[in-house]
């Protein structure tokens, strides 16, 4: 996928880019496949905001994708897909018995490609297997935590986790973060990477953009009373803190430890932190 740059005709035109949706070979979405998706603006069952910044947006419909594909499926790629509510493109598929369904999109899908699920698959982009069938060295995406589960980690545009080794009942998977983790050997993933690659790249460019993503300013403290943060207030003019800089809540940043130390999962055979360290 290429980056769409503008001219700068307005300042918020000038450093925009957008994705090139030359890919994308229809508009609007299987009716079967919608469900209408209520704003909960960062919002829990009570109400109460949890997440901030969140609220407002262009309305949406959430599209229902299959994670769970029953094997000996024969899918037909009809078209690519936006879907507003992932970075990915989806594909819609018609399977051997007639029924539509949507699937992630890799980057190797197009128009009347034929993607077949299960055992008798062969080792090719998009088709989905078991981990156990699949060679190792293999670039996967949309893995099963738990066989039968459906896929649950690698699913956002541009990932991909390799498959690293075989050993025992486990499959040995180094995942995007740099963790290696271990898979039972019958959970299944797709083979490929996932598609619209350059989704990072993109700059939002203005204000209102922004806005129809959904997502709200966000304010500095320091322009604040003192009643509504620990670095507001002061006489005019002073824009430093004076003294260690706070959450909203008063709890402790930059450089405060506030997570509780717990047991790490057996199945993770080396963390995404230790992947990260300098050697």
């Amino acid at each position: 996928m290429a980056i769409k740059q503008y001219n700068p005709t307005t300042p918020g035109r000038r450093g925009m880019t957008s994705q090139d949706f030359s890919k994308v070979t229809t508009k609007k979405p299987l009716k079967s496949l919608v469900r209408s998706k209520k704003q909960n603006a960062g919002r829990n069952n009570a109400g109460r905001i949890t997440v901030r910044h969140r609220g407002g947006g262009v309305k949406r419909h959430y599209r229902l994708l299959n994670y769970r594909l029953a094997d000996g499926l024969i899918l037909t790629i009809e078209h690519i897909e936006y879907d507003p509510n992932r970075s990915a493109r989806i594909a819609r598929v018609k399977d051997q018995f007639g029924m539509y369904h949507y699937v992630l999109a890799d980057n190797s899908m197009s128009q009347g490609k034929v993607v077949k699920v299960g055992e008798e698959a062969p080792v090719e982009a998009s088709n989905r297997k078991s981990l156990k069938d699949i060679p190792v060295g293999t670039q996967i995406y949309a893995i099963e935590l738990t066989p039968g589960r459906g896929a649950q980690i690698v699913r956002s545009a541009g990932t991909k986790a390799q498959l690293v080794a075989k050993e025992g009942d486990y499959a040995q998977v180094k995942l995007p973060s740099g963790e290696v983790r271990k898979f039972r050997l019958e959970a299944t993933a797709s083979i490929g990477v996932v598609g619209n690659e350059q989704h990072q790249n993109i700059k939002i460019g203005s204000a209102g953009r922004k806005r129809r993503k959904g997502i709200r300013p966000t304010v500095r403290g320091v322009v604040m009373n003192a009643v509504d943060h620990p670095h507001g207030g002061g006489d005019g003019g002073r824009h430093g803190t004076g003294k260690a800089p706070r959450t909203p809540w008063g709890q402790l940043a930059l450089g405060h430890r506030t997570r509780r130390k717990r047991a790490i999962s057996k199945l993770i055979v080396r963390t995404r932190h230790e992947a990260k360290r300098k050697k």
